[in-house]
This record gives structure tokens, C-alpha cells and sequence, in this order.
């Protein structure tokens, strides 16, 4: 058993001083105090006599609920030279992240049984925190997700317009048969993008303008309207698209939507470019380069000042290799999981300036909106019965990303040389200690299979 004593617990709902009894795999007590005897009195009634209490003083840290990021690729299979399951799920357990959703767009792609049992045994031989798998849309698989045998995926992936991999559904046939035959107790996760304007401004030289993920969206949405079924927008990236999805909750459309640090963070124009190392300034086209683009400040502002629209924060971790992006023909796509949550914690208090979000807005949009979104019943809350993922942020700690190395196996980040504040002191994964602030401590393979069936 463990007990955490006096951390500043972040929910939602606000930030309070708080023990956290952790009991085997889940939270057993959470309050103003726990004495020792009453986490003996507990311990007997389970059964554990033997078990020894372990106290953590966590007096001057925040202590969330481990964060869910719902959009991660881990690139194995076929991709293991940029990224594999084990880097991918240090990487998250470093920033933090206990559980990640993963995209299907892999070599092969995750499309049908077979394909899907063979990501899960891989992520099953190498993960160090909890995760999902997506099932990825096919022009010609609608019939069979909805008929095969539930797999445990946690939604189903459709990139309405092109990205990496070879996963294309862009014809209205085929997306309306998934948006009308895939089960509706489970989500549709939408790259939406129109494939037709991406092709017309690509001949003319432009690189997917708002206008490609504007049509793209409000598709996404009027489908998800007529066949009543859930749909989540992913990556958000332009002011009109947030109109959309407000427009839509309002009269009551099943949608969610998720933005991205580097959306949140980045503009079009490269403004961050005297911050970053010099080996990097001279690729910053190419290490900026992802689907959907970055946007102008106009855009960036629209996300933060709709903040209330957005259900998730997902990094769209899309690692890549420095000599990759270094190509005459650089792949889209940029890593993001150990970076999120010291980016966020530095937006919540800025060194100087207004704060562009809260606490409990970080908990909201990085813990308990991802579980409700995409069904993680005992996810991304901290409270009795839950899983006992936790991390545990030293607010004061300030330090520059760059300066320390990567899990990540591509060994970059977009956010080089940016000064932040907060760093993760611990990182627990269903009771268990994962990262202790310097090393990843799990053992490859610790991490389980999580999905709305379950």
C-alpha cells in the first residue's frame, strides 16, 4: 500500500489538499488527512496483513490524475527506427501520460482481427503504461467492424483526407457506411481534411489551407448528425472549425473535438525560430511540417479562447527522425509527449503576462474529458475505486526543453530552447511507481490494454 500525504490534488473541479491511499491497482481513500491507523484498519479488511504501508510527502506538489492522450503514434509496426512501443510509452510516462490511445495508420495498418491482435501483442510485449488501440477505416471494412467480434479498440479511425500511411477514406460512399454502420455505443475519430482541395491548392502550390479543414469538418459533422452516432474531430486547427463544433453541441450533436500543442503553441509564421538551436533553424519548415498545418495567430488565439468547446488536449505524437525531416521530401508529423503537460503548466502560469488557462482547465482537458470522451470508466479521476494513475508535477522546478535528453527515439522536439516551468517528480500507473523524475522504472511490458469494453 502506498500513501501520498498533502499533494495539491487537481481535478476539474478545482485544487485541493489532500492523502491519496493507494491499495493494489486502485485508489482506496482519498482526504483531508489519512493516519497511519486508518490505512491499517483498511488493509486488514482486505485481507493484506503483510503488506507493508509506503508513505510519499508530497507537501509543495501537484498531483493530477494521470494524463490520457488520445492521439499517440508509436509507429510499430513497420516504423521502429523513429519510434516503438516501449520509446513511445517512456516518452508518455515521462511527461506524465499513463494511458495512450494508438493511431492504426502503422505498416500494416490496423484494419481488421488479424491485424489488430498483431499491434496488441507488440504493444502487449513493450508498454510501460496503459493503452488502447484505434481500429483504422478502410474504403471497404465498413461491414466488417461492424460485424466481427468486439476486438476491445477504442473507437474507430477515419482520415477523411491523406496523412502517412496509405489509410484514405475520402469518398462520401464509403464514409457514410461507417458513420451509419459502426456500433454506436463506440466513437469515430476523424482526420478531417478535404482530400479534393488538398489536391487543388497542392497544384498550385499551397499547402492545405483552412478552407481544407473547414469542408472536411462540417462533413464530419453533418454525417455524425444525420446517422446519430458520435464523432470526434481531431486536431482542430482553425477558428471556423471551433464555430462549427460549438455551433453543433448546441443543437445538440454528438461531437467532440481535441487540440494540440503545437496548435496551441505555434504559428505559421515560425515565431518561436530565435529560440531554437542553431542546427535546427535552418530546417524549421521541415521540422514544422504536420497535417493538418500550422495556422496564423488568428487561429491559435480562436483555440484559446474557446477552450470551453474543446473536450481533449492530444499531442499527435508523430515522431520522425532528424534525418527524415532533413529529406528532400520531409514526412509531416512532430513528437509531443514529453512536452505537453510542462507547456501547459507554463500557460497556467506564465512569467509574465495573463495565464491562458487553469489548473483544473489541464485536468479537464488532459484527464477526465479524454476518459468520458472515449468510455475510460476508471480513468482520469482520482477518487476511490479508480485506477491509481497519478502524476505527481513540481511546480516551481523551471528548466529549458533540449537540455535534458529524450525518451523519445527520434530525439527532437519543435519546442527546443522554450524556457518552462513544472516538471514531473513521479509518474504511477496503476499503483505502481513508473518514472521517478530522472529514469523510467517499469518493467517493458507493465503496461495493459484499456478499452470501453472493459
Amino acid at each position: 500500500m502506498i500513501l501520498i500525504r498533502q499533494g495539491a490534488l487537481v481535478s476539474a473541479g478545482g485544487v485541493q489538499r489532500a492523502d491519496i491511499l493507494i491499495a493494489g491497482e486502485q485508489i482506496a481513500a482519498v482526504a483531508a488527512s489519512i493516519r497511519d491507523e486508518d490505512a491499517a484498519t483498511l488493509r486488514a479488511a482486505q485481507g493484506r496483513h503483510d503488506e507493508t504501508l509506503h508513505t510519499l510527502d508530497a507537501a509543495g506538489l501537484l498531483i493530477f490524475p494521470g494524463l490520457i492522450d488520445v492521439h499517440v503514434h508509436t509507429r510499430e509496426p513497420g516504423a521502429e527506427h523513429k519510434e516503438d512501443w516501449h520509446s513511445a510509452t517512456c516518452a508518455a510516462v515521462a511527461g506524465g501520460v499513463t494511458t495512450v490511445l494508438a493511431m492504426p495508420n502503422t505498416s500494416p495498418a490496423v484494419t481488421d482481427a488479424s491485424s489488430f491482435a498483431h499491434a496488441l501483442a507488440l504493444a502487449q510485449r513493450k508498454a510501460v503504461c496503459d493503452f488502447g488501440l484505434y481500429l483504422g477505416a478502410t474504403n471497404d471494412n465498413a461491414g466488417l467492424a461492424e460485424h466481427m467480434p468486439r476486438l476491445g479498440e477504442c473507437g474507430l479511425k477515419m482520415y477523411m483526407g491523406s496523412s502517412t500511411g496509405d489509410l484514405l477514406v475520402q469518398d462520401f460512399e464509403p464514409q457514410y457506411e461507417h458513420f451509419a454502420r459502426y456500433p454506436h455505443d463506440r466513437v469515430i475519430a476523424v482526420h478531417a481534411e478535404h482530400e479534393p482541395a488538398v489536391q487543388y491548392f497542392a497544384r498550385r502550390g499551397v499547402r492545405r489551407p483552412p478552407i481544407c479543414a473547414e469542408l472536411e469538418t462540417a462533413r464530419a459533422i453533418t454525417l455524425a448528425r444525420h446517422c446519430r452516432r458520435p464523432v470526434h474531430i481531431c486536431h482542430l486547427s482553425t477558428r471556423r472549425e471551433i464555430e462549427l463544433v460549438r455551433e453543433a453541441k448546441s443543437g445538440g450533436a454528438r461531437v467532440t473535438c481535441e487540440a494540440t500543442p503545437h496548435h496551441l503553441f505555434l504559428t505559421l509564421d515560425y515565431e518561436v525560430q530565435a529560440q531554437m538551436p542553431a542546427g535546427l533553424r535552418t530546417h524549421l519548415p521541415a521540422c514544422y511540417a504536420m497535417n493538418p498545418p500550422l495556422r496564423e495567430l488568428v487561429d491559435l488565439n480562436a483555440l484559446w479562447d474557446n477552450l470551453d468547446v474543446i473536450d481533449c488536449i492530444a499531442t499527435d505524437h508523430a515522431p520522425h527522425s532528424l534525418d527524415e525531416k532533413r529529406s528532400a521530401r520531409p514526412p509531416s508529423g512532430v513528437p509531443g509527449l514529453e512536452t505537453l503537460l510542462p507547456l501547459l503548466l507554463t500557460a497556467a502560469n506564465p512569467p509574465d503576462g495573463p495565464a491562458r488557462l487553469s489548473l483544473p482547465d489541464i485536468a479537464r482537458l488532459c484527464c477526465e474529458g479524454p476518459a468520458r470522451v472515449f468510455g475510460l470508466r476508471r480513468k482520469g479521476t482520482i477518487a476511490p475505486g479508480y485506477d491509481a494513475d497519478l502524476c505527481l508535477v513540481d511546480p516551481t522546478a523551471t528548466w529549458t526543453i533540449g537540455d535534458r535528453p529524450l525518451f523519445s527515439k527520434c530525439g527532437w522536439t519543435p519546442f527546443a530552447g522554450w524556457r518552462v516551468r513544472g516538471a514531473v517528480s513521479h509518474t504511477f500507473v496503476r499503483g505502481r511507481l513508473v518514472f521517478d523524475g530522472r529514469a523510467v522504472v517499469a518493467p517493458m511490458g507493465s503496461g495493459r490494454h484499456v478499452s470501453p469494453d472493459a
